[in-house]
């Protein structure tokens, strides 16, 4: 199974490659994929590197609310997690 954060696109270069945040990480991914406009500060989904899906910045954020809170609890031991 594949889960997949919303990252916020922050950078686009020439050869269509993006650099993006997920919960405060940057790295690079491909564009390519993606068969719509994707501009600086659309939110996509990500695989193996390349982006998949240009997804809704109202969605995204919602998203990115539970998975920080998913978070916080597992810190806090709310929610039990053993690495």
């Amino acid at each position: 199974m594949c889960l997949s954060i919303p990252s916020k696109v922050l950078e686009i270069d020439e050869n269509n490659f993006a650099i993006v945040e997920t919960l405060g990480v940057k790295r690079g991914v491909s564009l390519d994929l993606i068969s719509e406009p994707v501009n600086v500060g659309d939110y996509v989904l990500i695989h193996v590197g390349f982006a998949m899906e240009k997804i809704d910045t109202q969605y995204a954020k919602e998203c990115l609310e539970v998975y920080q809170k998913i978070a916080d609890d597992m810190k806090s031991g709310v929610i039990p997690y053993d690495a």
